[in-house]
């Protein structure tokens, strides 16, 4: 048995100014900048209400576009659920496992990073 649920949504942006593009989104879904921001490094999470989604602008070499995070205490089996229902390995990285929906959509698993995962999470046998 392991639990999983939705964690993030991902704005990747093509983009030397990830603070322009941070700042866009900020005020699009009412959601602040971080006091400390770092528009220097590879994302920028935006402030939500403890226990929301994560909202997180990141910086990209691909095409513009938006992706998901499911955050799970057991990758692999989360990984294995999700090719039962269609979806496909994309890429292995050491934090975290990049996978293809049926539709096309890339989206990313990985460990729980927001407080709140064990009363959140749907739990999957």
């Amino acid at each position: 048995m392991h639990k999983s649920r939705l964690g993030s949504v991902v704005i990747d942006c093509r983009t030397d100014d990830l603070l322009s593009e941070a700042r866009f989104w900020s005020a699009a879904l009412g959601c602040p900048l971080p006091e400390d921001v770092d528009a220097s490094g590879r994302y920028i999470r935006l402030e939500t209400r403890p226990g929301d989604v994560q909202v997180i602008i990141q910086r990209v070499d691909h095409e513009p576009r938006a992706h998901l995070d499911i955050e799970t205490d057991a990758i692999e089996a989360e990984v294995a659920r999700l090719e039962k229902l269609g979806a496909t390995l994309a890429s292995r990285k050491e934090r975290w496992v990049v996978m293809q929906a049926p539709s096309g959509h890339r989206f990313c698993v990985g460990s729980p990073y927001r407080g709140g995962f064990e009363q959140g999470a749907n739990e999957w046998k």
